[in-house]
This record gives structure tokens, C-alpha cells and sequence, in this order.
């Protein structure tokens, strides 16, 4: 029993090269700054329509008159209160899910006040006239500009950002569930169980990837979890390959011996003293596909068997945007492709970081 304690979660030089990874992982400043990034990106998802400009569910909000404003342009707006205003949900529910205007906002091209009412000339149509007591001027400016709808481009990526980190997070952990689960028990029973499993994995480590998942999605269909499914369910192979290697020579370790000599069966074994020992070489190749699925979402997105309109996804907005790219408005494609690049830029400077940590033969005491 002490030899288990001695290789298990306790285990001293574990704790050891855990630390020493760390401080190498913080001296690189490359990782830190990739951790920042991916840290600012989260925080944008997580908080939602509680910082976007244009907090109306999906940035959905589409002033024709506005389309393609360049980026820092002002637009002034009749608002006019509507006559039984949608509920307005609380704080929680509106990070979420957004919550629509309590009132009809009308772009104009300029306004005054007469005694107690707003006349106001919209961009196509003949003067209106409303009183003060229903209506207000707000005064609207588009940090990056609208797009061809008219709306919120900024809005659009910061919710666009939700949708990418959600597919590479679930999909991580449907791959991680997956892989771990296979690569473990492969390697572990041995056998005839380790050739089936080497069989399933080597069939679809064949298959190109993009294929396989857009097969699994015109399976499962179109939409938000879809998605989820289809890339998660094709990015386990790695996991899996990685699982086993580690746990073929693990298994050979004294503190295994010992917990077959104790009885222990095998999914305690499996849980509790072999697969923490491979969360290392699991961490970084799930940073790294972390990055696969993000392009793979936009790709699908771009392609239209994605994420569907009216959820803003960074691929579909290139997609809808890309024929501005010969005109003066190439920055409605850039910046979602920008924000891509970003993204996964980082995750693949932090799996290289992570890697560089977790390298024994470069350990320094």
C-alpha cells in the first residue's frame, strides 16, 4: 500500500517536475502571452451580450440604411418606445442569450426638437413626428464598422468568439472521453482487444479528417451541437495513440504490479494510478487540437454546413464577406479571419509551450 501512495496523486516527483514544468512554462514568453490571449478571448465568450454593443440575440440587429459603415462611423437613431415591450431578463440569462430592444430604432439622417415632439428625416421616406414622451435620439457609434446587413460587426465577433471556444472546448471533451477511454484500455488489456481497437484507430486515422466530419454532419445535421459532435468524434485518435504510448510503458511500472497483487480491478486501476500519470502528454495535444477544431468549425461554417445563420460564427462571416475583399470593405473578411488566426495562433504557441515544459530531458533543477 505504501508503494501505491508513493506513485499515485501523492507521488513526490510528480509534484517535482510539475513545478519545475511551471516555472519553465512562465519564462517563456511566448506561452504566457498565447495563455493571455486565450484568456481574453474566453472572458469576451463567457461574458456575452453583457459587453456587446449590440446586445439583441445573435447581433441580429439590421439597419439597411447603415450597411457597410466603415469602422468608428456614427449613425444617429430615432428610438421609439413599442407599445408592449418584451420582458426584460436578468442579468444571467441575458449573457447568454441577449435580450431584444424595448423600443424600434429608425436610422436618420437629422432630427430637432419642436416644442414636445422629435422631427426626425429617415434615410428613405418623408419626415416623422413623435412625441418626446414615447421617443428619444440616441446617438449609435460602430466601432468596426456594419456589414452588409447593417449590423454590429464587432458585436458579431465577440459572440463569434463564443461559438468557436464552446465547439473546440466540447469537442476537446468528447475526443478526451473518447481517446483516453480507448487508449488506455488498449494498452492496458493487450491482446486481442489492443488489435481491435489499433484496427479502429488506424481505419480513421485513414479517413482525411475534413471528410470525416463533414460526413458526420450530414448525418446529425445542421446546427450549434452538431457541430460539437461531428468534430469531436474525429479528433480522439491523437488522444488515443498518445494514451496508449504512455500507458504501455506505465503498466509496467512496480505500483501497477501492486494493485493487481491487491485486487484492485481494472477501471480503479486505470483511474486512479495510471491515467493521471499521462495528463501531461494528454494536456498538450489537447491545446493543439484545441486549434484543429476551431478551424474546423470556421471551415464548415464557411462552407455552410456549420453553425447556421442567425448564430454570427467567424467562418460565415467570411463567407458573407469575402466578396468585399476587391473593394473598399476587405475588413469585413479580415477581421473574423484575423480573429481565427488569433485564436489559434495561441493554442498552437501554448501547446508548443506546454510541450517545451513538460520535456524531461530539458528539466533544470
Amino acid at each position: 500500500m505504501r508503494l501505491l501512495k508513493k506513485h499515485s496523486y501523492a507521488d513526490l516527483s510528480g509534484q517535482s517536475l510539475g513545478r519545475m514544468a511551471w516555472r519553465r512554462f512562465r519564462r517563456n514568453p511566448l506561452s504566457v502571452a498565447s495563455l493571455v490571449v486565450i484568456g481574453l478571448f474566453a472572458l469576451v465568450a463567457i461574458l456575452g451580450y453583457l459587453i456587446t454593443p449590440d446586445s439583441t440575440p445573435h447581433c441580429n440587429q439590421q439597419y439597411l440604411e447603415l450597411a457597410t459603415l466603415k469602422p468608428f462611423s456614427h449613425a444617429e437613431m430615432l428610438c421609439i418606445d413599442i407599445a408592449e415591450p418584451p420582458e426584460q431578463p436578468g442579468p444571467l440569462r441575458r449573457m447568454v442569450s441577449g435580450t431584444p430592444l424595448p423600443y424600434t430604432a429608425i436610422p436618420v439622417t437629422s432630427w430637432q426638437y419642436i416644442n414636445d415632439s422629435i422631427v426626425a428625416t429617415p434615410y428613405n421616406g418623408d419626415p416623422i413626428t413623435v412625441s418626446t414622451q414615447c421617443s428619444h435620439i440616441e446617438r449609435r457609434t460602430f466601432i468596426l464598422g456594419t456589414d452588409g446587413y447593417g449590423r454590429d460587426v464587432l458585436s458579431m465577433i465577440m459572440i463569434g468568439s463564443r461559438v468557436s471556444l464552446s465547439v473546440g472546448f466540447i469537442a476537446i471533451l468528447i475526443a478526451l472521453l473518447i481517446g483516453m477511454s480507448l487508449g488506455a484500455l488498449a494498452a492496458y488489456r493487450g491482446g486481442w482487444v489492443d488489435n481491435l481497437i489499433m484496427w479502429l484507430i488506424n481505419v480513421v486515422w485513414s479517413i482525411p479528417t475534413v471528410l470525416l466530419v463533414i460526413a458526420i454532419t450530414f448525418v446529425l445535421g445542421k446546427g450549434f451541437w452538431q457541430i460539437f459532435i461531428a468534430v469531436g468524434l474525429t479528433m480522439w485518435v491523437d488522444i488515443a495513440r498518445v494514451v496508449r504510448g504512455e500507458v504501455l510503458s506505465l503498466r509496467e511500472k512496480e505500483y501497477v504490479d501492486a494493485t493487481r497483487a491487491l485486487g484492485f480491478t481494472t477501471l480503479r486501476t486505470l483511474l486512479r494510478h495510471v491515467l493521471p500519470n499521462t495528463v501531461g502528454a494528454v494536456t498538450v495535444v489537447a491545446a493543439s487540437n484545441f486549434a484543429s477544431a476551431i478551424l474546423l468549425e470556421a471551415g464548415l461554417s464557411f462552407l455552410g454546413i456549420g453553425v447556421q445563420p442567425p448564430t454570427p460564427s467567424w467562418g460565415m462571416m467570411v463567407k458573407e464577406n469575402y466578396g468585399y475583399i476587391l473593394l473598399d470593405s476587405a475588413y469585413l473578411a479580415f477581421l473574423p479571419g484575423l480573429a481565427i488566426m488569433l485564436v489559434v495562433l495561441a493554442f498552437m504557441m501554448l501547446a508548443s509551450g506546454l510541450r517545451d515544459a513538460m520535456d524531461v530531458k530539458n528539466q533544470k533543477s
